[in-house]
C-alpha cells in the first residue's frame, strides 16, 4: 500500500565543505543578531505601557500563541513565574472549548502572533475583551488586525528569517523571546525582586540552596560531632577523629567552652616534631582560637570562609562559644554549592 503522504526528497550525501557548513551556522546567528539589534529601538513608550499593564495586574498574566509562537509563550511564562510574576499559558483552541473559564477580569493577557492575523488568537481576543481583560500583543506585523484591536502593541517584526527561504520561524521567534525577557526583567526591577526572592522560587536549584540554606539546617550535630577535652590522651583523640570521619575534632575545657581544634594536618605536624606521643594530650596538638561560625549564617558564607582560610570544616559554636555542631566542605559541595 502506497503512502498517502509525499516523500520529502533529501540529498543522499553531504556536498558542502566543512567551511560552508560553518558559514551556514554563522549566517543564521548574524541574521538573528541583526533582528535583535533592530528590536532595541522599539523598546519605547508602548513597551512602558505594556509593562505597567502587567505590573498592575492583580491576577495572573495569561499568555497565548499558536505553533512556534505558542512555544515562545510557554518559555516567557516560565521566566515570568521564576521572577515573581504569576503567569499561565492558555492554548487558544482549548480556551475556546472551555479553558477560558480559568481567566478572570483581574488578569492581563499577552498574545503572541507573527502575522497578527491568527484566527484562533483573534477569536480569543474577542473573548478577552468581553471579560474586561487588558490585552498586550506581541506581533510581527504592527499594522495587522490584532495590532489595532489590543490595548498595547509590541512590534517584534524582523527583516527576514534566518531560514534561507525566509520561511521557518527563527529570527522572529528569537525577537519574541527577547521581548518577553525584556518585559520580565522590567517587571522584576519594578517589583524590587531580590536574589533571596529568586531563591524562594528555586529551592531545588544550586542558586536557591546557596541563597537560602542556613548552617543549622545542614550541620552535623549530637554524637556525630567529634569533641575531646584538653586532657584527653592523644591516642584517644585520634580514635575520636577516626571514628567521626571528619578529619578534625573540637577541643573543650572543663566548662565545655571551645578552646581549640585538632585537624589531620595538626597531627602530622606534631609527629614531625616528636615521636614521643604516649604522654601527650589533646591540648599539646591543638590549634588555639579556631575558626567558628554561627548556626544562623547562610551555608554559602560557611563555604566562603572555608575557601578564605583553606580549611575543610568549621565548628558551629553558640553564644557562649560552646560547640554545637560541625559543617563540612564535602556536605556543602554535595548540596550543589559553589564558590561564587
Amino acid at each position: 500500500m502506497s503512502s498517502q503522504f509525499p516523500t520529502l526528497k533529501a540529498a543522499d550525501t553531504i556536498t558542502a565543505t566543512d567551511e560552508e557548513i560553518v558559514e551556514y551556522g554563522k549566517e543564521a546567528v548574524r541574521l538573528e543578531t541583526e533582528a535583535l539589534e533592530a528590536l532595541a529601538p522599539r523598546i519605547d513608550e508602548n513597551f512602558a505601557r505594556a509593562v505597567k499593564i502587567l505590573f498592575n495586574c492583580k491576577g495572573r498574566v495569561v499568555l497565548t500563541g499558536v505553533g512556534k509562537s505558542g512555544l515562545i509563550a510557554r518559555k516567557i511564562v516560565a521566566t515570568l513565574n521564576s521572577t515573581g510574576a504569576a503567569s499561565i499559558y492558555l492554548h487558544p483552541t482549548d480556551a475556546l472549548h472551555g479553558d477560558l473559564g480559568m481567566v478572570r477580569s483581574e488578569d492581563a493577557a499577552l498574545l503572541l502572533s507573527k502575522s497578527g492575523a491568527t484566527d484562533e488568537i483573534a477569536a480569543l481576543l474577542t473573548m478577552f475583551k468581553r471579560l474586561g481583560v487588558p490585552t498586550v500583543a506581541m506581533v510581527g506585523e504592527k499594522n495587522s488586525r490584532m495590532g489595532g484591536d489590543v490595548d498595547v502593541t509590541l512590534d517584534v517584526g524582523v527583516e527576514r528569517e534566518a531560514c534561507p527561504f525566509n520561511l521557518a520561524p527563527t529570527s522572529s521567534t528569537t525577537a519574541m523571546l527577547a521581548m518577553g525577557d525584556a518585559l520580565s526583567i522590567a517587571l522584576l526591577r519594578l517589583r524590587r525582586f531580590t536574589p533571596e526572592d529568586f531563591a524562594l522560587l528555586h529551592p531545588g536549584g544550586s542558586l536557591g540552596k546557596r541563597l537560602s540554606l542556613r548552617i543549622k539546617e545542614i550541620m552535623i550535630t549530637g554524637e556525630d560531632v567529634p569533641i575531646v577535652s584538653t586532657d584527653t590522651p592523644l591516642k584517644d583523640t585520634i580514635i575520636e577523629m577516626t571514628s567521626k570521619r571528619l578529619g578534625s575534632t573540637a577541643v573543650i575545657d572543663e566548662t565545655g567552652t571551645l578552646v581549640g581544634v585538632i585537624t589531620d594536618g595538626d597531627l602530622r605536624r606534631l609527629l614531625e616534631r616528636t615521636s614521643e606521643v604516649a604522654t601527650l594530650k589533646a591540648e599539646d596538638a591543638m590549634t588555639r582560637d579556631p575558626k567558628t561560625i554561627d548556626q544562623n549564617y547562610l551555608a554559602s558564607f560557611a563555604l566562603q570562609q572555608m575557601e578564605r582560610h583553606k580549611i575543610t570544616a568549621l565548628i558551629v559554636a553558640d553564644a557562649d562559644n560552646k560547640p554545637i555542631g560541625v559543617v563540612h566542605l564535602h556536605e556543602l559541595v554535595n548540596l550543589g554549592l559553589r564558590i561564587r
